[in-house]
């Protein structure tokens, strides 16, 4: 008789698969998700992506951004394929250890004020001397004066911000960020954007699904997906973001 037991599926190692390389901060091998009903990313994905990289992940809705996200971080699981964080498998302890994932909709306690958040996380991961770092991201964002507000009661973009900031609060060295500029007011945009250059050029990799075109000037490359499908991989320009997009 035929178990029906089966060994979990293993990860590729540089002896078994001459593609992968450990020293890319994000890479994927063959990775696609077919949800059955022609959403995801149904074409097996190769993409490498190194250290200090501002990737602008670009599509019209619907075109597979999130779901990449999602498999990049871990918290979806691929039809087929592997992601790699800094030479580990996706959603490993390691892997989690050097990533800093925000989704479109930020997870926020009821009962924590902002202040409560910024501590809970900052002690979760063991930031060093994060008390200051964390005044100076509360002030950059302009909620200070709601420091001891709870988040779950506040305006999408102030959940917005609150997000960020727990997501920059952390150690990581690759951060993937899903639409952040999504009901941010004009000096939260400007902020992000400068956030996410000085982020870079401490040699961390940003992927960010964005066609803000505010940050285009400091992108070092554009990713295009279009139905499930890769379009693009090349220069960030503001004429080719508006062509992923089908026109801003």
């Amino acid at each position: 008789m035929t178990s029906a037991f089966k060994l979990p599926k293993q990860p590729p190692t540089p002896a078994t698969e001459p593609r992968l390389n450990l020293g890319a901060s994000l890479q994927t091998l063959d990775l696609s998700k077919d949800y059955g009903d022609g959403m995801g990313l149904i074409t097996e994905l190769d993409l490498e992506i190194g250290e200090g990289e501002l990737i602008m992940l670009v599509g019209p809705n619907g075109a597979g951004k999130s779901t990449f996200l999602g498999l990049a971080s871990g918290m979806l699981e691929p039809t087929s394929g592997w992601a790699f964080i800094q030479g580990f498998p996706a959603g490993t302890v390691e892997a989690r250890a050097a990533l800093s994932y925000l989704p479109d909709s930020p997870v926020l306690y009821d009962d924590l004020s902002l202040g409560e958040h910024i501590e809970y996380i900052a002690r979760l991961h063991s930031t060093q001397d994060w008390e200051e770092y964390a005044d100076d991201l509360v002030e950059m964002f302009g909620l200070t004066d709601r420091i001891d507000d709870l988040p779950s009661r506040f305006s999408r973009g102030l959940k917005q911000k609150t997000g960020l900031i727990l997501g920059l609060i952390r150690p990581f060295r690759v951060m993937l960020v899903d639409e952040p500029f999504v009901g941010l007011d004009t000096p939260g945009q400007e902020t992000l954007v400068e956030v996410l250059s000085d982020v870079v050029e401490q040699g961390a990799t940003v992927v960010c699904s964005t066609h803000q075109l505010d940050l285009v000037s400091h992108a070092t490359r554009c990713i295009g997906l279009r139905d499930g499908e890769l379009a693009y991989d090349g220069p960030a320009t503001e004429s080719k973001i508006r062509e992923l997009v089908g026109g801003l």
